[in-house]
């Protein structure tokens, strides 16, 4: 079972210095690759490099978000160049959020475009990941037309897909089942541990997860119990990676908000 770990850049030296501590205690599970995100319009550029090089200097696969929206062609080629000359062979094409206040989307409107432009620049240098919504992308006209939008980008030149992540296996399950008579390309799930309630659900309102109403009661009731939350998000959480690997999945991608412990916990209830 092939496991990835996503980060977002620090922003201070402590925070730095915690992620790296974060890093080495995950490189112990053999994960695939390390993923570090990159920031509405490429606003956590310098910090996405930096991290993505401190991975690769202790011997780990890093793989780059590359977000496009309000970025330029010129831009994107320059980034494209730096991360080929540093080494890296892995990139996570997305289209990305329009910060506050632009108004221009740049060069790029959808992440296929983005995934041309890659192979157009670079061939096959780089194994793309994208990016995939089992319960529809919030911005989509339809489900059927976000399918079809998601094997587009596919077709572009994909090599795989991380979902959104979920709680519902049966969303995921059923979008699997639609996508892959179209496409063939690994599918894999995104996890996100549950460790606080207010912030899982201002995430989960924001990128249009859903978090199933008994689970949202369930964490309502345990108020300010971390201990609690914890303890019943691990059932969870566990529960539905148990599910989706009897199913069949190529590999579990985890949200792990730069903090070790929530996914090492899971992990280790997996056998992993």
């Amino acid at each position: 079972m092939n496991i990835s770990f996503e980060f977002f850049p620090a922003k201070t030296d402590e925070g730095t210095e915690k992620l790296k501590q974060t890093r080495a205690q995950l490189a112990e599970r053999n994960p695939e690759f390390f993923s570090v995100t990159f920031g509405a319009g490429g606003t956590t550029q310098d910090g996405t490099l930096s991290t993505v090089l401190d991975i690769q200097t202790a011997g780990n696969e890093a793989a780059p978000h590359l977000s496009c929206i309000g970025s330029s062609k010129d831009k994107v080629r320059d980034l494209l160049n730096t991360y080929k000359g540093h080494g890296i062979r892995r990139i996570v094409a997305l289209r990305g959020d329009l910060p506050s206040g632009m108004l221009e989307t740049g060069s790029f409107r959808y992440a296929s475009e983005l995934v041309e432009f890659i192979r157009a620049e670079t061939g096959n240098h780089f194994f793309i990941e994208v990016a995939a919504y089992p319960e529809t992308h919030p911005q989509a006209r339809s489900a059927m037309a976000d399918v079809d939008a998601f094997v587009h980008k596919v077709k572009c030149g994909a090599n795989s897909a991380i979902t959104q992540y979920f709680f519902n296996a049966d969303a995921f399950l059923y979008f699997r089942d639609q996508v892959q008579t179209r496409v063939d390309i690994p599918l894999v799930p995104g996890i996100m541990p549950i460790t606080n309630f207010s912030q899982l659900a201002r995430f989960s309102d924001a990128c249009g997860a859903e978090l199933p109403r008994w689970v949202r009661n369930r964490l309502q009731q345990f108020g300010d119990d971390r201990d609690a939350i914890r303890s019943f998000g691990l059932d969870v959480v566990t529960g539905l990676c148990e599910r989706l690997i009897r199913e069949g999945v190529p590999g579990l991608h985890f949200y792990t908000m730069n903090n070790a412990q929530p996914t090492l916990s899971i992990l280790d209830r997996l056998g992993l």
